[in-house]
């Protein structure tokens, strides 16, 4: 799937969003992910995305990760997803929830099976709820 692609899938899914508001969703998103995901994992992950998309999980220059590379697993939770993800999209926490759940379903229908079971197993609970139901049901397991 394209970067546009991404970006239309996200607006219409996102009812009444305009595609600036959904481009910021997607980075937002993503940039998020990244700080949750370990380092190699956030690296897998970029190799299936767009470039455009691979942009926003690498780090920008002096973050932890050094620059280009993805920053490294923080521990957060839910709340602090949705935080964050809120700020940097500029958007209210329950939008951004509402939001993060169709960017991660866009998300698993561009990379591979194997790698989203593998970002759902690294997500604590409460965010893996955001996945889509199969996906965060077979994590469980």
């Amino acid at each position: 799937m394209k970067y546009a692609d991404v970006v239309r899938t996200v607006q219409e899914q996102s009812r009444s969003v305009g595609r600036e508001e959904a481009e910021a969703t997607v980075k937002a998103v993503l940039r998020t992910l990244a700080e949750r995901l370990p380092e190699g994992l956030a690296g897998h992950l970029v190799a299936q995305l767009p470039h455009e998309l691979a942009d926003e999980i690498r780090s920008p220059e002096g973050a932890p990760g050094g620059p280009g590379q993805p920053s490294g697993a923080e521990r957060f939770g839910l709340t602090a997803f949705a935080g964050r993800v809120a700020w940097r999209a500029g958007i209210d926490e329950e939008a951004a929830l509402q939001r993060s759940a169709v960017v991660l379903n866009v998300l698993d229908a561009v990379v591979s099976p194997e790698q989203m079971t593998k970002v759902a197993g690294a997500l604590p609970p409460d965010i893996r709820e955001l996945l889509p139901t199969t996906r965060a049901v077979e994590t469980e397991v």
